[in-house]
């Protein structure tokens, strides 16, 4: 192998790296938000309007998917050397994870911040401004739904592309690609669920295949890449 190949072995294990660690420090972070019934909002509401770590979770949150979507990014640059459809799927992959990240963000600084201050506006108000005050909370957990059903779907078209570059390469082996493709379409039915029902039950679901879906791909790329560049070694 080449100097070239090292390099794209390289950047797979790096890209596994930094996939792994986005992904379990969003599960972690995410153990930690405030729970309940999410489509119940007088309930959740009020569980939100009390939550001392708020914001520090969101902030985790956004920090946990910044380090995976980089590893994505990383992981579609290792494909620069690839010619035909692979090159051109990852560069569109990598396009879609830009995309996921600012919607991330968008989603954070609503979820993270407007919401958390409607909801606390609405619980320590007086009687007569509560159902005005709920009413502006409410209208932005929609907004929030919309922009996580649209974040979702960034995410899951990203690795949807990025699945095809990979079961078109030779440097991976297909059930790479079909597994990230299967997470991808995970990503999609969170995406349609949140747009249609919101936070509900199947949702969770969804995201829990999502989860688990990607720390199977992601560590076996690591493992894949981390034997490919021992090989590429001594093979020097």
């Amino acid at each position: 192998m080449n100097n070239n190949s090292f390099t794209e072995h390289g950047r797979f294990r790096l890209a596994g790296s930094l996939l792994l660690a986005g992904q379990f420090g969003y599960i972690i972070v995410t153990q930690l938000h405030a729970g309940g019934n999410a489509n119940q909002h007088h309930e959740i509401f009020e569980t939100y309007a009390h939550s001392r770590i708020w914001g520090l979770v969101h902030i985790g949150q956004f920090g946990s998917m910044a380090v995976l979507l980089a590893g994505l990014l990383v992981f579609a640059s290792a494909f620069n050397s690839e010619t035909g459809a692979g090159r051109w799927l990852a560069r569109l992959g990598a396009a879609a994870t830009v995309a996921a990240l600012a919607l991330y963000a968008a989603l954070q600084a609503v979820d993270g911040v407007a919401l958390k201050e409607s909801v606390s506006a609405w619980a320590a108000a007086p009687e007569a401004e509560k159902a005005a005050r709920f009413a502006v909370a409410e209208s932005i957990r929609w907004l929030e739904w919309g922009i996580r059903s649209y974040q979702d779907f960034a995410l899951g078209g990203a690795l949807l592309l990025l699945a095809g570059a990979a079961y078109l390469s030779s440097q991976l082996p297909r059930s790479i690609g079909s597994l990230i493709g299967l997470s991808g379409l995970a990503y999609i039915a969170q995406g349609w669920i949140a747009g249609t029902e919101g936070f509900s039950a199947a949702q969770s679901i969804w995201i829990v295949a999502g989860w688990a879906l990607g720390i199977i791909w992601m560590a076996w790329l690591t493992y894949t890449s981390r034997l490919a560049n021992c090989a590429s070694v001594s093979q020097k």
